[in-house]
């Protein structure tokens, strides 16, 4: 690192990538590392301000410090009003005869139990190293200090997506810094609520079409493939849930009076849970996976990623996978089912001898482009129906417990839309041109993610292709508590954003 720090002495101020004598990904890897301590700094500024989307004083904090920290960097900002939280445009027109590039920012981040946190404040970011007996071990670091790569940075939003987003802002800070033009105009929209779903950005998007109207939009958020190389993806899954509740008697029943008189719910919901899915893991209700078809040249690129099925086992700690799709990269390009949560009556310190009045089961289902959420829930309904429930909006009254001896309640959201970007578009072929510069081969192209992102409202609305820049290490505790981000992921984060920024289109 000090040798790597001694050259860049002697290149910083010129002009980017002009060096003839210096290969262009050790030209680029210099310009990162001079930058490297003092994008650090800034990152554990930007963690200290709590930033859960839920809180309006909050949001303001960190709508505050994204808008002066972008007008430092010479861009126009405008604050985008909702009925919810607002969101913050930043804008940089180099010349308009390039290409713009919208670049996706998520600002907030999931609540905290600070006492499941092994630090004295998630709010408070601490740098870690790891020890000899495999413990994370604070490390007394100062502004200018040497900085290891495989040190971490632990605090909430490190990864999930501070880290990302102050990446980018060091790289535009060289370009700033050093007067260079950047190789495409730059848009960028901030938001502070990615976390509740986004809840007001799809109508922001509507009303605001002219002002983020841009060529491609990147997303600076995600965890990378589990190699841990620069990882770029084309697609994310959408999101919609459902809560069913089945009843059993109109309230918690003596099980030693009434045992083997008054049905238990739990058994009729058991039942239900068990008619879902086969036992390889395929989900069983009727055209749950119609309108997904894989070509060969989707199977060969989705085996073509360094992965190991065995590896991936071990580390999840199952004996197998499910039967959806041929491998781990296969089974993402089909809609899931989950049951997220379980509950009735009471257990451990607090359990009793009783019937439970009912059972409710909380369910999420991932989507494809190709498995839309409305249908997706028509089709949970039907399963539901066809295994005999009466279906009620509300407690069910005395006169339909009489009738009925099967009843339930379904209550459902629609959350995130699926996305997709070809693999072989222009979007693609530029930014792999881009990276594989710096990087070479060690370079992931995911067809899609397993989670969701807020992105199908601009693919929808602006007809525009949306890929995902993936920054943070695998294994970075993503809403959890000890999130943290591992620095050589936030050093190459910043080389991706520089090759990006500095590629001509």
């Amino acid at each position: 690192m000090k040798k790597s720090r001694l050259l860049i002495i002697l290149v910083c101020g010129l002009p980017f990538l002009t060096l003839s004598q210096t290969k262009e990904e050790d030209q680029i890897r210099l310009i990162a590392e001079e930058q490297f301590s003092e994008g650090v700094e800034e990152l554990l500024e930007f963690l200290k301000i709590p930033n859960i989307g839920s809180d309006p004083e909050q949001v303001e904090q960190n709508l505050k410090w994204c808008q002066n920290r972008f007008k430092n960097l010479n861009f126009k900002t405008q604050v985008i009003q909702t009925v919810g939280a607002p969101l913050l445009f930043a804008e940089k027109m180099v010349s308009p005869d390039k290409k713009t590039i919208l670049f996706y920012l998520q600002i907030d981040g999931q609540p905290v139990d600070p006492s499941e946190w092994d630090q004295a404040d998630p709010f408070l970011p601490v740098i870690k190293e790891k020890g000899t007996n495999g413990s994370w071990e604070a490390v007394h670091w100062n502004p200018g200090d040497a900085l290891e790569e495989d040190w971490r940075i632990f605090g909430r939003s490190a990864s999930d997506s501070k880290g990302p987003a102050t990446a980018f802002i060091t790289a535009l800070n060289y370009f700033n810094a050093n007067a260079q033009e950047e190789e495409c105009n730059i848009k960028v929209i901030m938001d502070f609520q990615e976390e509740l779903g986004s809840p007001t950005l799809a109508k922001a998007v509507e009303e605001n079409e002219s002002l983020l109207k841009a060529d491609m939009i990147l997303i600076m958020d995600g965890t990378r493939h589990i190699s841990n190389w620069p990882t770029l993806t084309y697609g994310a899954r959408g999101i919609a849930t459902a809560t069913i509740k089945i009843f059993g008697p109109s309230y918690p029943l003596h099980s030693g009076q009434y045992g083997n008189y008054a049905p238990n719910p739990v058994f009729e919901a058991a039942r239900f849970i068990a008619s879902l899915k086969d036992s390889s893991g395929r989900v069983l209700i009727p055209g749950f996976y119609d309108g997904i078809i894989l070509s060969e040249e989707d199977k060969i690129a989705l085996r073509s990623l360094p992965e190991n099925e065995d590896s991936l086992r071990v580390r999840l700690g199952i004996s197998k996978s499910e039967a959806v799709g041929d491998n781990y990269q296969e089974s993402l390009q089909y809609p899931s089912l989950n049951i997220r949560g379980l509950r009735s009556a009471w257990v451990g310190s607090e359990v009793r001898t009783i019937i439970p009045e009912d059972v409710e089961i909380e369910i999420d289902m991932r989507l494809v482009p190709e498995t839309p959420g409305e249908r997706m829930i028509r089709l949970l309904e039907g399963h539901l129906k066809r295994q005999g429930f009466y279906l009620v909006d509300s407690i069910p009254t005395t006169e339909e417990r009489r009738i009925y001896p099967k009843i339930a309640r379904m209550k459902y959201r629609l959350g995130s839309l699926p996305f997709r970007t070809e693999m072989n578009s222009e979007t693609a072929q530029f930014l792999n041109r881009a990276l594989k510069k710096v990087f070479g081969e060690k370079l992931v192209n995911m067809r899609t993610t397993g989670g969701s992102q807020p992105i199908a409202p601009f693919v929808k609305t602006m007809n525009i292709p949306a890929v995902s820049i993936r920054i943070p290490n695998p294994d970075n505790s993503i809403h959890a508590p000890n999130e943290n981000l591992r620095l050589g992921n936030f050093l190459e984060g910043i080389m991706m954003c520089l090759a990006i920024l500095s590629e001509p289109q």
